[in-house]
């Protein structure tokens, strides 16, 4: 096994399925549902952003074997420089020896038999050509059965672990904040409302913590604390953005109306995460450089049907 800096003590669980644990960096965030893959809408999947720049090296958020490592290609961008190929890792579970553990995105630094534990050193975070040019570093993770380990679905559910409670009981009536990080493919704003872990929406006037893309996905995920009915509808601001499709435990997933979202009377995409701490709300412009938004500038976004 490889050495490694990491400290699993640095490492927070945020979710788990079939008696597999999956951790996140303390300062990192994640999701379920930002990504527009099959496994991440039939809630199989989850991406783990460690705060961590392309070309860095990854803590594990699981502990298991190295059983097969493939690299595979992948398209090729345009409008960005990406890495033409990537990798699946498959680890078999060190808590579940029956479950198998697959992993994207990184290009890894161990190899078959070696045996890894939460926070071990993994793999370098690839500027994958899957990702779009907003994509930042991440894990994508996994449960798997060892006889179908690599197929896009067929993957267990995965459920939140942490969260069991809203930290908010308002929900918020504006999206405005002031803009904390700036680049050519995005700026991150941070909401004038004291928040904590996700940005709440309302569902059938219950509050629950948007999770994903909208509206280029076409759906997104709420993660909800009381039982929520199929077709309710999603507020976020007093106005309906979606409709529940599905439900899972402590999650749902809707689908996006025909709303557009604007900053600077310019249409953006949205993404959200969950947060180990303050969220904050990316934003998109339609294409790279395309949105002017500087540090520390007050900004808002405006919804309209």
């Amino acid at each position: 096994m490889l050495s490694s800096a990491s400290n699993n003590k640095c490492m927070v669980k945020v979710a788990s399925s079939e008696g597999v644990s999956i951790y996140c960096p303390e300062g990192g965030k994640f999701s379920f549902f930002n990504s527009p893959y099959p496994a991440h809408g039939a809630c199989a999947a989850i991406d783990v952003y460690p705060s961590r720049d392309f070309g860095s090296v990854a803590p594990s958020p699981v502990s298991g074997e190295v059983k097969e490592i493939r690299r595979v290609a992948c398209p090729e961008k345009n409008s960005f420089k990406s890495s033409n190929y990537d990798y699946v890792i498959l680890l078999q579970s060190l808590e579940n020896p029956k479950r198998w553990i697959k992993i994207l995105h990184l290009e890894p630094v161990v190899g078959v038999g070696d045996i890894i534990n939460v926070g071990d050193d993994l793999g370098i975070l690839l500027r994958s050509g899957f990702f779009d040019y907003w994509t930042d570093p991440h894990i994508h993770i996994e449960i798997r059965d060892p006889l179908d380990p690599i197929r896009a679905r067929g993957g267990f559910k995965i459920k939140r672990s942490i969260f069991n409670s809203p930290n908010q009981a308002d929900n918020i009536e504006e999206l405005r904040g002031i803009i904390v990080e700036s680049k050519m493919e995005y700026a991150l704003m941070v909401l004038d409302k004291e928040l904590k872990y996700g940005v709440p929406v309302k569902v059938d006037e219950e509050i629950g913590f948007i999770d994903g893309g909208i509206p280029h996905y076409g759906f997104f995920g709420i993660h909800i604390f009381s039982e929520t009915p199929h077709k309710s509808l999603v507020k976020f601001c007093d106005i309906n953005i979606g409709v529940i499709e599905h439900v899972y435990p402590n999650m749902c997933v809707a689908r996006c109306l025909n709303q557009v979202f604007k900053v600077k009377n310019l249409p953006v995409k949205l993404s959200f995460y969950l947060y180990l701490s303050k969220p904050l709300i990316k934003i998109i412009p339609g294409e790279i450089g395309k949105l002017k938004l500087e540090r520390f500038e007050e900004a808002s976004i405006i919804i309209s049907g």
